[in-house]
């Protein structure tokens, strides 16, 4: 790895940590809501404040962006990687919010198994961010991420099969279909993250 000149703060690796554990919260609590389905509105609550608390974190990775003249980084990859954060962030209020929203009585045991398999790499994502300040130990991050989206893609599709094999009613389907969709979609934006990192990884090196 060839020497760089970085500048000594590091604003933005302490946000971008910030922002992995908001994600590991957000991502734990969808989890502990659906295999633990009581108090609904209070624990929905709960998630959207995280949410916010995320736009709180992003929108000040981009105020500082727009503000600082030198960037440890490439400053579109700064960009690129605190949206693909929130969007995680994004998709997993919006899970939540369907739960309610769609007055969901008791969830499938299989949203469970999905979103366990989001909070599992939401967790690798936030063990990982750190190690952006000195770009060691990250390939495995990204392989590892790969592998769990792979199996969050082989869980969705076995989902929407299982909902549209007649055994459910329509309206059942599409709100569960709503539900799936956003906790599969914030699995693939992990997998942006790690994307991301992975092309920052190359660019350092």
């Amino acid at each position: 790895m060839r020497l760089r000149l970085i500048p000594k703060d590091e604003s933005f690796f302490d946000l971008f940590d910030q922002m992995g554990h908001k994600v590991e919260e957000g991502a734990q609590a969808l989890l502990e809501l659906l295999e633990n389905f009581t108090d609904l509105e209070r624990r929905v609550g709960h998630i959207l404040d995280i949410e916010h608390e995320g736009d709180d974190i992003t929108h000040e990775v981009l105020r500082r962006l727009n503000t600082t003249f030198v960037t440890p980084l490439d400053g579109d990859d700064i960009q690129r990687l605190a949206a693909n954060l929130d969007h995680v962030l994004d998709h997993i209020e919006a899970a939540a919010d369907f739960l309610q929203l769609h007055k969901i009585q008791e969830p499938l045991p299989e949203v469970a198994k999905l979103a366990q398999t989001l909070a599992l790499a939401a967790q690798v994502t936030a063990k990982a961010l750190p190690n952006l300040r000195k770009m060691n130990d990250l390939e495995d991050y990204w392989v590892e991420i790969n592998r769990l989206e792979n199996d969050g893609d082989r869980m969705f599709r076995r989902m929407i099969a299982e909902l549209y094999s007649g055994e459910f009613k329509a309206m059942d389907v599409l709100r569960w279909q709503d539900i799936i969709e956003e906790i599969e979609g914030a699995i693939d934006r992990l997998e942006d993250v790690a994307n991301t990192v992975e092309a920052i990884y190359l660019k350092q090196s």
